[in-house]
């Protein structure tokens, strides 16, 4: 029988948060008879490809405990694919608009229109877009828009 996510998570989270990460998903999927377990990490700063690397070692370790532990559990193999958010990640958490301050995001607000900005500012109750403040409750989603090129950037490289 193969493992559930939930179950896996709660097994590999504590594991990765001793290593400084947080675990924001971990999904299980069947390929053929193996299972391909993806795991998305994150951390204040961001992921490297070293951090991937490291954290791949540390999950692999807990699979395997769990594995020798629960023998099957896992099914006849399985396939470890670990890696940091994407850009298109949604904006869910507080940590998750914390990592982003600075960037150009969108709002979805409960009531009016979307609201695009520069997030200036985020802590456990809301956020700030330029001057304006938003409290969480009033948020169903957000977005980080990708930028080729920024204005401040360029006035900073102008002679």
């Amino acid at each position: 029988m193969a493992a559930s996510a939930a179950r896996l998570s709660e097994h590999v989270r504590p594991e990765v948060a001793a290593v400084g990460y947080d675990l924001e998903d971990l999904t299980v999927t069947a390929a053929g008879r193996r299972s391909v377990v993806r795991v998305v990490v994150d951390k204040d700063g961001g992921v490297t490809l070293d951090d991937v690397a490291d954290v791949s070692r540390t999950i692999s370790d807990a699979l395997d405990r769990l594995d020798e532990a629960e023998p099957g559990l896992l099914g006849a193999s399985y396939v470890l694919e670990v890696s940091s958010p994407g850009v298109d990640r949604p904006l869910t958490e507080p940590r998750h608009w914390r990592r982003n301050v600075g960037r150009l995001v969108t709002v979805t607000r409960r009531e009016g229109e979307p609201v695009t900005g520069r997030l200036t500012a985020a802590d456990d109750d809301g956020v700030t877009l330029g001057e304006d403040r938003y409290p969480y409750a009033d948020l169903v989603r957000g977005s980080v828009q990708v930028e080729f090129s920024r204005n401040d950037d360029d006035e900073e490289d102008a002679p």
